[in-house]
C-alpha cells in the first residue's frame, strides 16, 4: 500500500467538506461560533447546568474553542476536533436524563435564535443524536444497561445470508415461488 500524498489528503478533505451536511444547510464557521458561544453563555447562567460545567471547566476560552472545533467537524466535516467526548462525560456523576433533556431544550432554543431554520434543524438533529449516544454510553458504564453486543446482529446477518442463498437455490425449481 502506498503512502497518500499531502495533495491527495487535501483533495479528499475538500471532497468530504463539500459533501458535509452543514454546507447544504447554510452552516458556516461564524454560525457555529455564534451557536456555541450563545448556548454556553446560557448554560453557564443556568441553575441546573451551570454548576456542573463550572465545576469541570477551568478555561472557558479553551473549552469554547474545542467545542467550535467539535461542531465544525460534526456539521462541516472539517476534522478539526481531536478529542474523545465519551470518556469526558463518563466522569460526570449525578448527570442523568433530566440534565440532557434540559441541555437539549436550551440548545434547541439557542439554535432557533441564532441560526436560519435549515442550520438550526441540523444543529438540533445532531445534538439529539449526540445526547442519546452520550446517555447510552454513560448508562452502560454505570451498569444501568447491559453492554451493547454485536454478535446477535452478526448471527442474524449470517442467517439472513443463508436465507438469501436458499432462495437463490430454490429459484427455478418446479413449484418454487422465489
Amino acid at each position: 500500500m502506498r503512502d497518500i500524498t499531502p495533495e491527495e489528503r487535501a483533495a479528499a478533505a475538500a471532497r468530504r467538506q463539500a459533501l458535509a451536511p452543514g454546507r447544504a444547510a447554510g452552516v458556516t464557521e461564524a454560525a457555529i461560533q455564534a451557536q456555541v458561544h450563545a448556548f454556553y453563555g446560557k448554560v453557564r447562567a443556568d441553575p441546573m447546568l451551570g454548576p456542573i460545567f463550572e465545576a469541570k471547566i477551568a478555561d472557558w476560552d479553551e473549552h469554547l474553542a474545542k467545542l467550535c472545533d467539535f461542531w465544525s467537524s460534526v456539521t462541516l466535516a472539517t476534522g478539526r476536533f481531536k478529542g474523545a467526548p465519551m470518556p469526558a462525560h463518563m466522569r460526570l456523576t449525578g448527570v442523568g436524563a433530566a440534565h440532557f433533556a434540559h441541555w437539549l431544550g436550551i440548545w434547541r432554543a439557542t439554535a432557533a435564535e441564532t441560526c436560519e431554520p435549515p442550520a438550526a434543524a441540523l444543529f438540533i438533529a445532531r445534538a439529539e443524536m449526540i445526547a442519546q449516544s452520550l446517555q447510552m454510553g454513560m448508562a452502560v458504564a454505570r451498569g444501568e444497561l447491559p453492554p451493547v453486543r454485536s454478535a446477535p446482529v452478526a448471527q442474524a446477518d449470517e442467517q439472513g445470508g443463508r436465507q438469501d442463498q436458499d432462495a437463490r437455490q430454490d429459484k427455478g425449481r418446479p413449484g418454487s415461488h422465489a
